[in-house]
């Protein structure tokens, strides 16, 4: 059995190896060829990957180095059974297209959720403290505490909205919880009564959460629905001068709305780790947002060492289970074709 695995190139800087980049492949290597199955793994996207992929039964890839798979390509992998995403988000994968070609779609369900729940609260503290500008002025040898004070508030007393109430919102919400913010959230299915006592939140209808909340944190999958959710009419909804926190898709808001609406100052700042499309291009707009409106990453938040511990858990058991001709765990499937 021919494996694929694609990833990020290993960083030159790094003083440790980084456990899910191409050169590492999650400690994969020794595991599958002791049992005598080929492991090929890169950091081409493209017609190298094309030419990997036509004899590969299984193919892995991490959501931060995504390869598309869209029809044509899937119809080139004629004996690709089995696609795993190394952590969350299946959304490069055709569904439609996978399905038919009786591929099975599988990702590491719960592995990263702690780190993007994190990186939201970090990211929305940057964004109301104005951490990143004032960072530069100290790197950069200034004493300037007015210019970076201006528009650095308290967090405590803000409506935080929650767009998209899984594990990661739902574990973002639990840490916002000692800011002693007042939260909304909308999702498709409403939580119990107890479970939002618990999380200390009030189901709004999205309309109402845009129109209220000072800071939007989107946790949400892109889906049906979500892609292009925030866009030119929804952003200007947005109460003026509030915050835009996205770690979950960046084809969720729609680009140039979000950079007009950063310009014209409608928004006070916008703080993403996902783009689109990934990577992003030197010349992406969000990255040459005006000095103090953005705390950009590169989609590095649910890629902590201890979550990349736990993808690699979850991608070794679904090997097993292919390897061994059983079901894979049922929480991990995203497309499961039948047989």
């Amino acid at each position: 059995m021919k494996v694929v695995y694609v990833s990020y190139p290993p960083s030159d800087a790094a003083a440790n190896p980084v456990p899910a980049s191409a050169d590492q492949a999650l400690g994969l290597q020794e595991y599958l060829t002791s049992r005598g199955h080929e492991l090929v793994t890169t950091t081409d996207t493209g017609e190298g990957l094309d030419a990997e992929l036509a004899d590969a039964e299984v193919l892995i890839t991490t959501p931060f180095w995504p390869v598309y798979l869209d029809e044509s390509r899937i119809k080139n992998a004629a004996n690709l059974k089995l696609v795993i995403t190394a952590g969350i988000g299946s959304d490069h994968t055709d569904p439609e297209a996978a399905e038919q070609a009786g591929i099975t779609v599988a990702e590491v369900t719960g592995s990263n959720v702690v780190s993007v729940a994190e990186h939201n609260v970090l990211q929305i503290l940057a964004l109301v403290r104005n951490f990143v500008p004032a960072h530069t002025e100290a790197r950069n040898g200034g004493w300037d505490v007015a210019k970076v004070v201006a528009p650095s508030h308290d967090l405590e007393g803000k409506t935080v909205g929650i767009v998209g109430l899984g594990a990661i919102g739902a574990r973002t919400a639990l840490r916002l919880k000692g800011f002693d913010v007042e939260m909304l959230y909308y999702a498709n299915h409403r939580r119990t009564a107890g479970e939002e006592a618990s999380l200390g939140v009030r189901y709004a209808r999205l309309d109402t959460l845009v129109e209220r909340s000072d800071v939007i944190c989107l946790a949400l999958p892109l889906m049906e629905g979500s892609q292009a959710l925030f866009g030119p009419e929804r952003i200007r909804a947005m109460k003026p001068g509030s915050w835009l926190v996205n770690t979950a898709r960046g084809a969720i808001v729609d680009r140039d709305a979000l950079v007009e609406a950063i310009e014209s100052g409608h928004l006070a700042g916008y703080a993403g780790d996902t783009w689109y499309p990934q990577p992003a291009p030197a010349d992406h707009p969000w990255r040459s947002l005006p000095e103090g409106s953005e705390a950009m990453t590169i989609h590095c938040s649910g890629m902590t060492l201890e979550a990349q511990d736990r993808i690699a858990e979850g991608v070794r058991e679904m090997l097993d289970a292919h390897l061994d001709g059983r079901p894979l765990p049922d929480d991990f499937l995203v497309v499961a074709p039948s047989s």
